[in-house]
C-alpha cells in the first residue's frame, strides 16, 4: 500500500485480525501486537516504512499511559509505599547487576560488555506491566501500587545509567561524572520545588476553569501530560518520568476520575503503536551464537528478579502473597534495555553481539512474564506452600491494620473482597440493619472502611486457617466479590471443608462460569452489569409507561 495513510490502514487491519485471533486463542493482546510489529517490520516483510510517524504515536501513548498511572497515585499512597518501593527497587537493581555481571563474565564476555548487559537486565518494562495490571483491574491494589513505585525507581535508574555511560566517553571521565552528579541534584531539587508550588497554588485554579468543558478538560490533560513529558526529556530525565509527574500533580484534584475515564480509550489505541513499534525495532541480525547465553540470562531474570523482590518485601514486613505478586512484575526486561545496549554500541564501548543477546532475552522474558502476570493468582495458589520462607512469622507492615480490630463476633453476612463493588455492597447491607463483616487483604482498604464504621477483618480468604478464625458458625450468608475465579473456587472449597451451613453468593464477571460455581457450592451467582441493566430497565419503564386509561 502506497503512502503513510495506507500503511497505517494496513497496520490497523493486521492488528485487528491478530487481536481477534489472540482472543480466540485466549492469549494476551500485547503479544499479538508485538508479533505484528515483527512481521510487518524490516526483519520479515518490511511492508511498513513510516517508522517516524509510528514512533511518535508510540511515544504519545506511553506519555498518556504514565500520566494515567500518576493520576491514580495520590500523596497518601506515596507515604505508604515510598519506603518499600525505594528499598525494593534499589535492592533488585543491585542484586541483578552484581549476579548478572558475574554470570556474563563466566560466559566468557568482556568486563565492559558484561557490565552493559547486566545493567540492561535490571530494567523492567513499566509500560507493559502497567498495561497488564490495568487490564486486570489491579493497578489500585496494594501490590499494584508498590509495583508502580519501584518501576518508577527503575525508570529513574535507567536515565541515570544512560547519563553516566554517556559521560564516560569524554577524556576526563571523573570530572564529567562529578559535573553530572551536581547538575542532576540541582535538577531534582528544582523539579520538586516547582511541582509543589504548582500543585498548591496554580493547578487547582487552572483545572477548575478547564473543567467547565469536558472536551477542554481532555485536551488540557493530554497537553499537560505530553508537555511535562517533553520537559522531562529536555531536562535529561525520561519522558516517562515527566508524564508520571504530570498525572501525579493532578491526583489530588476532584477531576481525576473524570480525566481517567476519558483517557482510557485514547491510551489503549495509542499503546497499540508502541507494541508494534517495539516489535519492528527488535534486531534479529545479531542473534547468531547468543541462544544459550540468552536462555541462561532469561531464566535468571524470570526467577532471580522475583526472588529478590520477595526477600526484600518479606524482610520489610509484607505477606508472601503481596511479595509474590510484586515480584512477578520484574520478571522481564524493558525496551529501554535494548536502547541502553544500542547506546553502548554507538559510543564504541561494546560490539553488536551484546545487542543480539539482549534482544533474545527481551523477547523471551516479555512473552513468558506476560503469562505469569495474567495467571498470577492461580500460579500463587500452586506455589504458596513453598513460599513461606519469604514471609516473617509476623508480617508487621501489612498486619499493622490488625491492631484496629473492630470486627464482629457474630455476623449475618460476611463480604469477601472490598473493592469498588464489594465496599458499596457491604455498606449498603449495613445500612439495611444487617450485621456485616468485611474481609480484604489490602490493609489500606481495610483501614479506610473501618474509618467509615464498617467492621473489617484483614486477611487472605484462600487460607484455611484464616477462614477458621471468622464467625462462620452463625453467619447466614457469605458474599464473594473477588475478581478472579481461582480465588472464588478456593474460597468455596474452604467453606465446604469447614462445613459452612449458610448460603453463598458469588459475584461473577462472565456468565460462562455459572455452572462451575454452583457445582462448588454457590447458592446464587450475581452479575453486576446485567443486574444493573435490569434495574435500569425496570426504573425507566415505570417512568416512561403512560398512565392507565391514557391513549
Amino acid at each position: 500500500m502506497h503512502g503513510v495513510f495506507g500503511e497505517f490502514a494496513l497496520l490497523l487491519m493486521l492488528a485487528a485480525c491478530a487481536g481477534a485471533a489472540s482472543l480466540w486463542l485466549r492469549q494476551p493482546l500485547l503479544i499479538a501486537y508485538i508479533v505484528i510489529g515483527i512481521v510487518a517490520g524490516p526483519a520479515v516483510l518490511g511492508v511498513v516504512t513510516a517508522h517516524d510517524q509510528i514512533d511518535l504515536l508510540a511515544q504519545v501513548g506511553v506519555a498518556v499511559l504514565l500520566f494515567v498511572v500518576g493520576l491514580k497515585l495520590d500523596l497518601q499512597h506515596v507515604r505508604h509505599i515510598g519506603p518499600v518501593a525505594l528499598a525494593t527497587g534499589l535492592g533488585q537493581l543491585t542484586f541483578t547487576i552484581v549476579i548478572g555481571f558475574m554470570l556474563i563474565l563466566a560466559m566468557g564476555k568482556g568486563w565492559l560488555e558484561a557490565l552493559y548487559v547486566a545493567i540492561a537486565l535490571t530494567f523492567s518494562s513499566t509500560i507493559i506491566i502497567v498495561k497488564l495490571l490495568s487490564d486486570k483491574r489491579e493497578i489500585d491494589s496494594l501490590h499494584g501500587r508498590i509495583a508502580v513505585g519501584f518501576l518508577i525507581v527503575q525508570d529513574l535508574a535507567v536515565v541515570i545509567a544512560m547519563m553516566v555511560m554517556s559521560a564516560l566517553r569524554g577524556d576526563d571521565g571523573e570530572s564529567s561524572l562529578l559535573a553530572l552528579a551536581g547538575s542532576l541534584a540541582a535538577l531534582i531539587g528544582a523539579a520538586a520545588v516547582g511541582l509543589s508550588l504548582l500543585m498548591r497554588y496554580v493547578l487547582p485554579r487552572v483545572v477548575d476553569r478547564m473543567a467547565q468543558s469536558q472536551e477542554l478538560l481532555l485536551v488540557f490533560a493530554v497537553a499537560w501530560g505530553t508537555g511535562l513529558a517533553a520537559l522531562g526529556d529536555w531536562a535529561g530525565f525520561s519522558k516517562e518520568a515527566g508524564a508520571f509527574l504530570a498525572g501525579f500533580s493532578l491526583a489530588s484534584t476532584q477531576y481525576r476520575d473524570a480525566i481517567n475515564a476519558r483517557l482510557t480509550g485514547i491510551r489503549d489505541f495509542l499503546l497499540l503503536f508502541f507494541f508494534i513499534d517495539l516489535g519492528a525495532k527488535l534486531e534479529f541480525s545479531t542473534l547468531g551464537g547468543e541462544i544459550w547465553p540468552a536462555v541462561v540470562l532469561s531464566l535468571f531474570v524470570l526467577i532471580g528478579n522475583p526472588l529478590i523482590v520477595m526477600v526484600i518485601m518479606g524482610y520489610m514486613g509484607y505477606r508472601k502473597r503481596t511479595g509474590f505478586l510484586c515480584g512477578l512484575t520484574v520478571a522481564q526486561i524493558s525496551e529501554f534495555s535494548i536502547i541502553f545496549v544500542a547506546m553502548g554500541i554507538a559510543l564504541g564501548h561494546i560490539g553488536t553481539a551484546a545487542l543480539g543477546l539482549t534482544t533474545l532475552v527481551g523477547l523471551a522474558t516479555i512473552a513468558l512474564s506476560t503469562y505469569m502476570i495474567l495467571y498470577s493468582h492461580p500460579l500463587y495458589e500452586r506455589l504458596a506452600p513453598w513460599l513461606g520462607v519469604f514471609e516473617r512469622k509476623r508480617p508487621h507492615r501489612e498486619l499493622a491494620v490488625a491492631t484496629e480490630r473492630n470486627d464482629l463476633r457474630e455476623a449475618d453476612v460476611i463480604v469477601f473482597g472490598l473493592g469498588r463493588y464489594g465496599s458499596h455492597l457491604a455498606l449498603g447491607l449495613r445500612k439495611a440493619d444487617l450485621r456485616v463483616l468485611g474481609v480484604d487483604f489490602d490493609p489500606e482498604v481495610a483501614s479506610a472502611l473501618r474509618r467509615r464504621g464498617l467492621p473489617v477483618r484483614y486477611g487472605d480468604c484462600t487460607a484455611g486457617e484464616f477462614l477458621e478464625s471468622l464467625p462462620l458458625k452463625d453467619t447466614r450468608w457469605v458474599v464473594s466479590t473477588l475478581p478472579d475465579m481461582a480465588s472464588n473456587r478456593d474460597l468455596l472449597r474452604g467453606l465446604r471443608e469447614l462445613n459452612f451451613s449458610g448460603d453463598v453468593a458469588v459475584v461473577a464477571r462472565e456468565e460462562t462460569v455459572d455452572i462451575g460455581l454452583k457445582k462448588l457450592g454457590a447458592s446464587i451467582v450475581l452479575y453486576p452489569m446485567r443486574d444493573a441493566v435490569d434495574y435500569a430497565v425496570d426504573t425507566l419503564a415505570q417512568v416512561l409507561r403512560p398512565p392507565e386509561g391514557r391513549q
